[in-house]
């Protein structure tokens, strides 16, 4: 009871301060404050609305307030041996669930499991006039609303205060094998692209400084048949190789004060060609450039462009440059609207997505 009245009490001054009027920055374990144009607004501290509501393991859905740490997430979930299957980045120890879904970052099984929206039920938006809106559930069947919760992924909360989300849940893999091979650039891609259209249970892959990896995961029979067909060298320590890239401490992302740059594109586009060193995951859809020499913002986006994607400056560098592709006319006449509906008076996160929105 105790417990309740207290984050009755927590939800109140959420209330009272959306209802002041002043710009506010939305902010969990602020792992995340890099990412995005830079942050404005008064704090709203959202630790301090943490818990897991419900988690039914047979149902393969957990649910739990904004604040709550990843780390309380992982801690259950382990308990039953089950898993955020596209493994979220923590940038260290104080992400939260809100700062999850709001940012909408996904590991390197993102190609193979889905994305951040992918599992995501439902959620509690507390709007501009400091209402509750409940959107989605907590089954997959329950599909009212659904769209708008995954809305909620990525939207940096530009649209709300994310206050609470059920998660969809997966088991862990009963086998996995993480293979190596020296290949070059044009050869990886090819024996990626290759590769996703077998029966294969290749679950990640990065390729860096002409060397591929790959993540073979699923049951044992079908990890032990793909290394048979596949064949590479194992790799010794698997579980620090991909803990190192989904948290971008491979020795690739170092310096975080350089610019970094993060190009989505179709898996079967041929290598881009632009100076600087490249680490390309997903399959070949998602390709990060430390750029070098006078390459700027417009070349390089210019290049993804060409090759059907888009790209954002994830860190690093001059923000001034807008840190996310420039939108077409017609996309960003959507998301005015949005933003004019969900936050009519500016007040969540303001300019975190684009400056001028």
């Amino acid at each position: 009871m105790q417990a309740q009245q207290d984050m009755e009490a927590v939800l109140a001054s959420f209330r009272e301060r959306i209802l002041s009027g002043r710009a506010l920055q939305i902010r969990g374990g602020g792992t995340k404050d890099w990412y995005g144009q830079v942050p404005s607004g008064d704090l709203l501290d959202t630790r301090p609305y943490s818990g897991i509501i419900d988690y039914e393991p047979t149902e393969l859905v957990i649910t739990a307030r904004c604040g709550t740490p990843l780390a309380e997430i992982d801690a259950a979930l382990a308990g039953h041996n089950q898993m955020l299957a596209w493994e979220p980045p923590r940038f260290g120890g104080a992400a939260t669930v809100g700062g999850m879904v709001a940012a909408g970052l996904s590991g390197p099984s993102r190609a193979a499991a889905g994305a951040v929206r992918d599992f995501v039920l439902g959620a509690v938006l507390m709007d501009a006039q400091g209402e509750q809106l409940h959107f989605g559930g907590q089954v997959m069947k329950n599909v009212a609303g659904y769209d708008i919760s995954r809305l909620l992924a990525g939207s940096l909360g530009t649209l709300g205060l994310i206050l609470q989300v059920s998660l969809k849940v997966l088991p862990r893999p009963i086998a996995s094998s993480t293979r190596v091979f020296e290949i070059n650039q044009e050869g990886a891609l090819r024996l990626l692209n290759q590769s996703a259209g077998q029966p294969l249970p290749l679950v990640a892959s990065a390729w860096v400084n002409n060397v591929l990896t790959i993540r073979l995961s699923g049951a044992q029979a079908a990890v032990d048949s793909a290394i048979k067909k596949m064949g590479g060298t194992e790799l010794s320590n698997p579980e620090d190789y991909w803990t190192d890239l989904r948290e971008q401490t491979h020795p690739f992302f170092a310096d975080p004060q350089a610019p970094l740059w993060r190009l989505s594109v179709p898996s079967v586009a041929p290598p881009i060609d632009l100076p600087g060193r490249q680490l390309i995951e997903w399959g070949g859809a998602q390709r990060w450039l430390r750029p070098e020499g006078n390459v700027d913002a417009v070349a390089i986006r210019a290049a993804a462009l060409a090759v059907g994607g888009h790209a954002s400056l994830h860190r690093g560098g001059d923000k001034a440059i807008g840190v996310f592709h420039p939108l077409q006319p017609a996309v960003e006449s959507i998301h005015r609207r949005l933003k004019q509906q969900f936050d009519p008076q500016g007040i969540f996160n303001p300019g975190r997505l684009y400056a001028s929105l």
